[in-house]
């Protein structure tokens, strides 16, 4: 199936005439292929600038801050730099009609543990925010370092534990490659048991973390609007703010995960696939969250941008002398690195005990 993609123009002519769907069903490869090659450069290119900018101090980031984040930057990593790339081999170089193999296996390993260590990132980083915001007193007690650590740790190792029978051809769940997602995945109805109970213990425990968190933030940003603005001394951007951080973080995760698991669980059930369209965009569209979460975790944030700016001006001043030159970097690097204000440092999306004032 695979070689076909280099088919000459004159064969694809031929091609048309003798078998119009096979010639469809190359279309759509083609395009399906290149809408995971576009988001794997976007998401890798996106989580690139904010490797360099959190591998150094940001103004308003705490230390335990920085490490939830360089913990996520590295799960998204993952979709353009390993989940993209092993599936478009499989998909381009191998054929499938003999059905699923070891490779595939493990492939599909590969996927699912990326998947949900994403999710219980994002989960561990609203755990941190709401204890940041809840118990500023006892923030440094409960998150010490190595509790940080901890939690960073069972996020990236739990998952692999427990997903690690998808690995075998002959374990306790099937695999096979899938022409309508170009992804290896697991025959759910082959154990409705076990499918079922890894959204049990992966996406239902997280999204629960996650809304209550989150939840709670948005509405205790929003009292404290209203107790200061009753006193006459509100700062309307508080609410804003968590408002700009929160509700998008919230909503673009329940749209990129929730199809993909409700199709899980479909599949599962009824042991029938979604048509061949719909299953691409449910099983892809989680690794669209990996860009969205540099987008709403970093970008949104001005502490970040103005670093961004500042190492990138750096990056041209030590690279491209001249060019910096043109540009005016020189004078401007100086001005950005006291430009920082303590306001600025209020607002924080890593750490959201920053943007609301408990009374």
């Amino acid at each position: 199936m695979c070689t076909t993609l280099n088919l000459s123009t004159s064969d694809l002519s031929n091609l048309s005439d003798t078998d119009p769907q096979r010639l469809q069903e190359l279309t759509h490869r083609s395009i399906k292929v290149s809408i995971i090659i576009v988001l794997g450069v976007m998401i890798t290119l996106g989580n690139i600038a904010v490797l360099l900018v959190i591998t150094s101090s940001v103004p308003g980031w705490s230390r335990n801050s920085r490490y939830f984040l360089l913990s996520l930057t590295a799960a998204d990593s993952s979709f353009g730099l390993l989940v993209m790339p092993l599936n478009l081999w499989v998909s381009l170089l191998k054929d499938y009609t003999e059905g699923p193999d070891a490779l595939c296996h493990v492939v599909a390993f590969c996927n699912a543990t990326v998947y949900s260590t994403c999710m219980y990132t994002l989960a561990t980083i609203s755990l941190e925010r709401y204890i940041a915001v809840f118990y500023p007193l006892q923030y440094s007690t409960l998150m010490t370092r190595k509790r940080t650590l901890l939690l960073i740790a069972f996020a990236w190792g739990f998952p692999p534990f427990l997903l690690w029978p998808i690995s075998f051809p002959d374990g306790i769940i099937e695999v096979h490659f899938s022409t309508a997602s170009l992804v290896c995945n697991p025959s759910y109805s082959t154990n409705v048991v076990y499918s079922l109970s890894l959204t049990c213990l992966i996406f239902f425990p997280c999204s629960i973390v996650m809304t209550y968190a989150n939840l709670r933030v948005w509405c205790a940003a929003k009292r404290q609007t209203l107790k200061l603005r009753k006193y006459g001394c509100a700062r309307g951007s508080r609410h804003t703010v968590a408002s700009r951080v929160l509700v998008p973080v919230m909503t673009a995760y329940y749209t990129c995960w929730t199809p993909c698991m409700a199709a899980m669980i479909y599949n599962a059930v009824s042991g029938s696939s979604v048509p061949e369209w719909a299953e691409f965009v449910v099983v892809w569209l989680p690794t669209s969250n990996g860009f969205l979460n540099c987008i709403f975790y970093f970008w949104i944030n001005r502490n970040f941008r103005r670093k961004f700016h500042l190492v990138l001006q750096r990056l041209v001043l030590a690279v491209c002398p001249e060019l910096a030159n043109t540009l005016n970097f020189n004078n401007s690097s100086g001005f950005l690195d006291n430009t920082v204000s303590v306001h600025e440092r209020s607002s924080s999306v890593s750490s959201t005990c920053t943007l609301v004032t408990l009374a």
